[in-house]
C-alpha cells in the first residue's frame, strides 16, 4: 500500500508542477510607447452599450459579442499599424491554434481598431486574414474586427485602462501590446501582455474568465494550483494551495486506504491468534 500512497503523492506534484516552462520574449518597446500605461481595471464591468459598426458595415454594440455561455478575448487594434498589432495578432492565433477549443464555441475574439478613419471594409480584410491564419473551418462567427466613432472608442479605452496616442511625425497610433480576457456578462478577468502568449496562459485564462463554464475538471485543478503572474505573463504555481492539495491528499490516504488496511491487518493478526489461543484454553482443562 505504500508505493500505492507514493504514487498518489507523486501524481498530484507532477499535475501542479507539468505546466510547460519557456523563456519570455522580451520585444523592446518603441520609444513612443514608453510612457504610455495601462491602468488594470480587473472585474470592472465594460460599457457594453457602446455603438460600433463591424465587418460587414452593420451597426452593433459591445454587448452583442458577450454571451452567457463564454469568454471574450478583447483587444484594441488598428488595420494600418504598421508591425505591433501584427506581431500580437499573429501571436494570439498561433496561441489559440494550440487549444482544442474554438472560436464562436468556447469563445469569442473582439478587436476594436483605435482608428476613427478606418473602414469597415478594411477591418474585414483584417479579419479574414487571422481567421485564414487560424485556419479552423466553422469559426467564423467568433472573430469580430469592429471600427467605430472616437468618442466610443476613447470611452472604451478609458475602461479597459488602456492608453494611446497618435504620433503625428509618423501618421500612426502608438499604443501597448495587451490583450483582455473578459467574462461572459463584461467584466475584466485577466489582463494579457507583450507578443507571445503560451497555449497554456490562454486556457487557463479562459477557464478563470468562463468562472468553470468551460474546460474539464482537471483545467479547473490547474487554475486552482497557478495564478497568474504580472511579471512573467504566465501562470505560476502557488505554493499555498499546492500544500492544501498535498495536506488533503495526505487525509485521503489516511482515511480512506492507510487506516482501512491498518484495521484489517489487525483483524488477520486476531484470527491467526485465536486458534492458539483456544487450544491453550483445553490443554489446561
Amino acid at each position: 500500500m505504500k508505493p500505492f500512497a507514493s504514487s498518489i503523492l507523486v501524481l498530484l506534484f507532477w499535475v501542479c508542477s507539468s505546466m510547460p516552462v519557456r523563456a519570455d520574449r522580451m520585444e523592446q518597446a518603441p520609444k513612443d510607447i514608453e510612457k504610455l500605461d495601462v491602468i488594470e481595471h480587473l472585474d470592472t464591468k465594460l460599457p457594453l452599450d457602446l455603438q460600433f459598426q463591424d465587418s460587414n458595415g452593420n451597426q452593433v454594440t459591445l454587448a452583442d459579442y458577450f454571451k452567457k455561455d463564454r469568454p471574450v478575448i478583447l483587444s484594441l487594434n488598428y488595420s494600418n499599424c504598421p508591425m505591433l498589432c501584427s506581431l500580437q495578432l499573429t501571436a494570439l492565433v498561433r496561441g489559440l491554434k494550440g487549444l482544442e477549443w474554438s472560436a464562436d464555441q468556447q469563445y469569442d475574439f473582439v478587436s476594436v481598431s483605435i482608428d476613427p478613419k478606418e473602414t469597415h471594409q478594411r477591418a474585414n480584410l483584417t479579419k479574414q486574414k487571422y481567421f485564414k491564419e487560424y485556419d479552423r473551418a466553422g469559426t467564423s462567427g467568433g472573430w469580430h474586427f469592429l471600427c467605430g466613432q472616437q468618442a466610443a472608442i476613447t470611452k472604451l479605452a478609458e475602461a479597459m485602462g488602456v492608453q494611446y496616442q497618435y504620433v503625428e511625425e509618423r501618421k500612426e497610433y502608438a499604443h501597448p501590446a495587451v490583450l483582455l480576457v473578459c467574462t461572459p456578462d463584461g467584466r475584466i478577468s485577466r489582463y494579457l501582455y507583450g507578443v507571445y502568449f503560451p497555449e497554456q496562459t490562454l486556457k487557463l485564462a479562459l477557464v478563470e474568465a468562463s468562472e468553470g463554464k468551460i474546460g474539464s475538471t482537471i483545467d479547473r485543478f490547474l487554475l486552482f494550483c497557478f495564478h497568474y503572474d504580472a511579471d512573467s505573463g504566465r501562470y505560476a504555481p502557488t505554493a499555498r494551495n499546492i500544500m492544501k492539495i498535498g495536506g488533503f491528499a495526505t487525509v485521503f490516504i489516511l482515511t480512506v486506504v492507510l487506516i482501512p488496511y491498518w484495521r484489517g491487518r489487525k483483524g488477520r493478526v486476531k484470527m491467526e491468534a485465536a486458534p492458539g489461543q483456544t487450544h491453550e484454553a483445553t490443554g489446561g482443562t
